[in-house]
């Protein structure tokens, strides 16, 4: 398999297939193509386009039976992942906790639009606290209840959402990034998690990588006063 990203800095949607197939030590190549200096220039949306439809990362190639299999959009991502790897708990066994988890997966990768726009990911600044708004604040309050409710059932079995490292933490991984990049304030259940996600091996990898990138996307280095520069080798725009 080839899994298509960009910018490990800024990708949060090449970030959730490429934390969950390393996570599961899923065998793939990583092809990376750098941002332009914006998220629509053409010229890198047609060379994503050799392997994507849609012009966007993540994007996943495989081959199955001979023919060529390509899969888009992180979620299709790694539902594709779990159907070719059913020996592996990618989704968690129990149905009820399964169904919990596909649907706060879905969940988002459909919303929470408003955190998303006003935080982007950049895990290269720490920035200072400051009131982003009521629609950030209603999008985190909404996304810790999630984070508590499956903390609350599974708590005794690990400490990811639902025990064991899954589908449904590879996708909320960039949540955790931007809260602690932004210096949002969750309670200590929401912290805890945060905790776990950045000291799994495969974040921790993806991070240290991301810090050594030689590349800034203007559109994502917030113009805000900063606690912590973790790309000091990197002046800002």
């Amino acid at each position: 398999m080839k899994l298509i990203i960009a910018n490990k800095l800024h990708s949060s949607w090449s970030l959730r297939p490429w934390l969950l197939l390393s996570a599961f030590d899923i065998p793939f190549e990583e092809v990376l193509i750098p941002f332009g200096p914006t998220f629509d220039d053409p010229a890198w949306k047609a060379e994503v386009k050799a392997y994507s439809p849609a012009g966007k990362v993540p994007a996943l190639v495989d081959r199955e039976g001979g023919q060529m299999v390509q899969v888009w959009e992180s979620l299709s991502i790694i539902e594709y992942v779990a159907d070719k790897h059913r020996e592996l708990a990618i989704w968690p066994r129990d149905p009820a906790a399964r169904a919990f988890a596909r649907s706060v997966c879905s969940e988002m990768h459909a919303g929470f639009s408003a955190l998303r726009n006003a935080c982007p990911m950049n895990l290269g600044m720490r920035h200072v606290p400051k009131d982003r708004g009521p629609k950030v604040a209603a999008d985190v309050a909404r996304i810790t209840a999630i984070w508590n409710e499956a903390r609350a059932r599974h708590a005794d079995a690990g400490p990811y959402l639902f025990g064991a490292f899954s589908a449904a933490d590879a996708m909320f991984a960039p949540v955790c990034t931007r809260l602690r990049s932004y210096s949002i304030a969750v309670d200590p259940v929401s912290e805890a998690y945060c905790d776990a996600i950045h000291a799994h091996p495969a974040f921790v990898s993806w991070r240290n990588a991301a810090l050594a990138e030689p590349w800034i996307v203007p559109e994502d280095e917030m113009d805000e006063p900063v606690l912590e520069n973790y790309r000091p080798h990197l002046a800002r725009p």
